[in-house]
């Protein structure tokens, strides 16, 4: 069985390129190698080759089967300390570096597309990256993904399910593990290549691009759970923390005059409206367009001295100004005026403050775009200053929405995409139920933080059946994820808070 899934592996390898036929029996004994095997018998060869070819297709869907039964003869062989998802996980990355590039061809590869088009470059790569199983395309599709549409555009919520579940064996080793600071967080360049360990992920099927932005080493890849198309981490060569700065909107910039049919936004630089790894500063990007980058200005400004750039607020939840130039350096020294006037900002009214016992709260969340031979730069403003009522943050979803979304708002969010926490699946297939058939949510403590948003939703509905309770959860769990969004605005969306909105862009 073993040897027949090393051929079937081999020959993935090779229909999707990751292997050339030259290296086909090199391939091939490195896997015997690894399974502790001295020999492909004759016969188990012959009996394959009479087999009907894989095509592309065929090969991604028959990667997980393969990998599974392999993880399994290891398992039983003793090739890995426990059968669990870590170990397993651990293994199959192991199983996959077998058929990967080393980075050097990659790299050269990736440039030699990009004199032909930059999109052709991250076609390539992008395929690399899923075909590598480094982003696993059969956990991707168990994400639970749908559209909601409201007055600010179509919004996308997601339940994340491909980030798999530590097993209670992975934990308490974990625990026991020495404390490594290699690599010193998940984004650093040296996880390229990297066995990982119990408490860290392996990278050997991982491999990066690098680019120079703004003058400064980066570096280009895509991130394992692909929360939309393409999804991209631009990163610092350096381990070095996140500072939204006039440098971030140039690099910005810049990255997205090199790789025009991508957006590229970065995450704010302080807890509570920053993303989960401040530590290391980085980008997110990709190629598609949110909901966001679809709204319309609601209405333009002017600031003095900058009339050749186009300003204007975004008819969007959270606080947007949208900056539009051909000039990039122009659009540069604006979004550095705002923000420096945006540090400082503070209106008692709209309690906003820029700062309380010393602790500054204002910073911003750019995007950038490149429209045609214009550059478009959206300045969400952000304030993580937090109050008795709301000790995880005033502009942070409240505490009535904590049932579906508690985590931080950053950069996907703010664009106009919920990822929401795995357990919501569990939640809506028992909440689905109870509904239904009229039971007590209450009762069930798994639910029962979710049944006052059922008894305010419940008299919109004539009729929740069978037929369509699915339907009518995901349609109030998008409302849910609006006013999240809403919640994140600094200046709220009706006449008092638009006024104080107008008030701060009357002192640019």
């Amino acid at each position: 069985m073993i040897q027949e899934r090393i051929l079937e592996l081999t020959e993935y390898g090779l229909v999707t390129g990751l292997v050339e036929p030259e290296d086909r029996r090199f391939t091939i004994n490195r896997l015997l190698e690894l399974f502790h095997l001295d020999e492909l018998d004759d016969e188990v060869a012959a009996a394959y080759a009479k087999r009907t070819p894989m095509t592309q297709e065929s090969a991604e869907a028959a990667l997980e089967g393969i990998l599974n039964e392999m993880l399994d003869y290891a398992a039983e062989d003793g090739l890995m300390p426990e059968d669990t998802i870590t170990y397993r996980d651990l293994f199959d990355t192991k199983i996959m570096s077998m058929l990967v590039p080393r980075p050097s061809e990659v790299i050269k590869k990736f440039q030699a597309l990009y004199q032909i088009s930059p999109k052709e470059a991250t076609d390539y790569f992008y395929k690399l990256s899923r075909d590598t199983n480094y982003i696993r395309r059969y956990r991707i599709k168990k994400d639970q993904k749908w559209t909601a549409d409201t007055e600010f555009g179509t919004l996308d919520i997601t339940i994340n399910l491909s980030k798999p579940e530590k097993d209670p064996k992975a934990i308490a080793a974990a625990k026991l593990a020495k404390q490594s600071g290699y690599p010193k967080c998940l984004l650093c360049k040296e996880n390229e290549g990297y066995a990982g360990r119990v408490n860290h992920p392996a990278r050997q099927n991982h491999r990066i691009i690098p680019v120079t932005i703004n003058h400064s080493d980066w570096f280009f890849q895509y991130s394992p759970y692909v929360y939309y198309n393409e999804h991209c981490i631009v990163f610092n060569a350096e381990h070095t923390p996140m500072k939204i700065e006039k440098a971030t909107f140039g690099k910005l910039l810049d990255f997205v005059e090199q790789f025009p049919h991508y957006f590229v936004g970065s995450n704010a630089d302080l807890p509570i409206v920053g993303g989960s790894i401040l530590s290391h500063d980085h980008f997110q990007g990709g190629h598609y367009e949110f909901a966001m980058a679809k709204a319309p200005v609601e209405r333009e400004f002017t600031v003095k001295g900058y009339e050749d750039v186009k300003a204007g607020i975004v008819k969007w939840p959270l606080s947007v100004i949208r900056l539009r130039c051909a000039d990039e350096k122009r659009i540069i020294d604006l979004a550095d005026y705002i923000l420096k006037a945006w540090r400082g900002y503070t209106d008692e009214e709209a309690y906003i403050f820029a700062e309380t016992d010393g602790e500054p709260h204002n910073t911003i969340t750019p995007i950038a775009r490149k429209r045609g031979d214009m550059y478009e730069l959206d300045l969400a403003l952000r304030n993580n200053i937090t109050t008795t009522e709301c000790p995880l943050g005033l502009y942070h979803p409240h505490n009535e929405l904590h049932h579906i979304k508690k985590e931080n708002i950053g950069l996907i969010e703010v664009m106009g995409l919920a990822v929401l926490p795995s357990r919501l699946k569990e939640e809506m297939e028992i909440l689905s139920d109870y509904i239904v058939n009229g039971k007590d949510i209450r009762s069930n403590e798994k639910i029962e933080k979710h049944a006052d948003w059922v008894d305010a939703f419940r008299p919109k509905y004539p009729v929740i059946n069978a037929e369509n309770v699915d339907a009518v959860l995901k349609e109030e769990i998008g409302i849910v994820f609006k006013k999240v969004l809403e919640d994140a605005g600094v200046f709220k969306r009706d006449a008092k808070g638009q006024a104080a909105f107008d008030r701060f862009t009357a002192t640019l």
